[in-house]
């Protein structure tokens, strides 16, 4: 599914940005953006696996809550001045933003298309 594939790029993608948060914030804002990237793909997979279309359509929604608690992160991040610190983190938060954004777009669409 392209959706997972986007949601697992997505999930790399944070990685790679939450590398450069203070140490601080290991055990606070690194892991709960870490633990909510990884439900969205962890979500769809399940839920395609599900074989009627309300179980596959709770997952998927489960799938579009984390996506929305990533997307406060970012602005939590971006509000702490975790993501300016250069160029290819302003970069990286871009395509984190963009990602989550085709991600939501898509993650509707699937759920709307089982309805």
């Amino acid at each position: 599914m392209e959706v997972w594939r986007k949601a697992h790029k997505l999930v790399l993608a944070i990685y790679k940005l939450t590398r450069s948060f203070p140490n601080e914030e290991k055990y606070g804002i690194v892991s709960q953006m870490r633990r909510a990237a990884v439900s969205i793909p962890a979500n769809i997979a399940e839920g395609f696996k599900k074989r009627t279309l309300r179980d596959k359509s709770n997952f998927y929604n489960i799938a579009q809550g984390s996506l929305e608690e990533l997307r406060y992160y970012l602005i939590l991040a971006k509000d702490l001045n975790y993501l300016t610190k250069g160029l290819n983190d302003v970069e990286e938060n871009l395509e984190c933003v963009n990602l989550a954004e085709e991600i939501s777009r898509m993650l509707y669409g699937l759920i709307r298309s089982i309805q």
